[in-house]
């Protein structure tokens, strides 16, 4: 049998194992209570609203190019509150509106898990600005909606309103990211399941 330090190897994985166990039970909880968390993660309709145009008005006044897209958008999804726990298993959670022609027509969850190296809770914001008739369609007929997944999207970074002409919006989809509370590294939406729910 094999021996480290007067200890065999069973006796040397098992206070790992533990640490293991008891990092993903942490994590389950905090996923699980993740829904249940007050604000704008969830709510009723008007709730959910009044937050959608909070979040999108203080996007708007922090970065011109997102005005300019929200201007030639079809159709804008608005998730003011994302809340994102977890310990090297993760989950984030939140509720969002979409609107188009300035009117909410419908509800939308975001919802994404994650495995890897990640400790913290963090909360933040982000707008998906539709810039096509067949990205509303694409996400009106999906059963969920994996980010990365059918329409082109485009993260937009702090530069990209200087930079942006009629001629370089190629994507049908733009992303903004903003608002991020906490501490936690690789915060991103790709592989974020969206889903129309009723409010």
């Amino acid at each position: 049998m094999n021996r480290i330090a007067g200890r065999d190897d069973g006796a040397f994985r098992r206070p790992f194992a533990r640490r293991l166990l008891l990092g993903a039970m942490a994590a389950a909880g905090a996923v699980a209570l993740l829904p249940r968390q007050a604000g704008a993660i969830t709510g009723s309709g008007p709730e959910i609203d009044a937050d959608a145009t909070r979040a999108l008005q203080s996007l708007y006044a922090s970065d011109e190019g997102a005005k300019a897209l929200g201007q030639k958008a079809q159709g804008i999804l608005i998730f003011p509150e994302i809340a994102k726990a977890g310990f090297l298993i993760g989950g984030a959670y939140g509720e969002g509106a979409l609107r188009v022609g300035g009117k909410t027509v419908a509800y939308y969850s975001s919802s994404a898990a994650s495995y890897g190296l990640q400790v913290g809770i963090q909360r933040f914001s982000y707008v998906l600005f539709l810039m096509t008739p067949n990205a509303i369609n694409y996400l009106n007929k999906s059963d969920g909606w994996e980010i990365g997944v059918g329409p082109s999207i485009v993260v937009a970074d702090e530069g990209f309103g200087k930079k942006m002409t009629t001629t370089t919006l190629q994507a049908e989809i733009y992303a903004y990211i903003f608002g991020q509370q906490g501490l936690m590294a690789g915060l991103g939406i790709e592989g974020t399941k969206i889903l129309k729910i009723d409010r």
